[in-house]
């Protein structure tokens, strides 16, 4: 029996959780989901410029799990891109945590329990 799913910390949401190439009709478009966690890996690693162990950290899991998640997000991203499929953010297993509060505290606190995507 495959181990439970451990609960990712997620300092960002973000507004839009739809994108799609522009002049196809929503309902043409194949759909690709890209989870919360997965976002924030992207959101750590390619934006903010974080090294790996550092992401890892900031979302409560090992390094190697930060880059299979890591690896999953940019593969779906990719696709969607060059193959002009809509993106959907949406499920995954997370819990936002108050980043302001983080790095003063030396902890993340949590603002909601953790979600849990009922494919998971």
């Amino acid at each position: 029996m495959p181990r439970k799913t451990k609960c990712r910390r997620v300092g960002h949401i973000p507004k839009s959780n739809i994108f799609k190439p522009s002049g196809i009709p929503a309902y043409e478009l194949e759909e690709i989901i890209l989870k919360i966690e997965e976002a924030e890996a992207l959101r750590l690693k390619d934006l903010l410029g974080l090294e790996q162990v550092d992401c890892a950290e900031e979302m409560g899991v090992s390094r190697t799990t930060f880059q299979r998640i890591l690896v999953e997000a940019r593969q779906k991203v990719a696709d969607a891109l060059i193959n002009s499929k809509m993106l959907v953010l949406d499920g995954g297993n997370y819990e936002l945590v108050d980043i302001d509060n983080c790095h003063q505290r030396g902890r993340h606190r949590g603002t909601h329990g953790c979600r849990h995507n009922q494919n998971d």
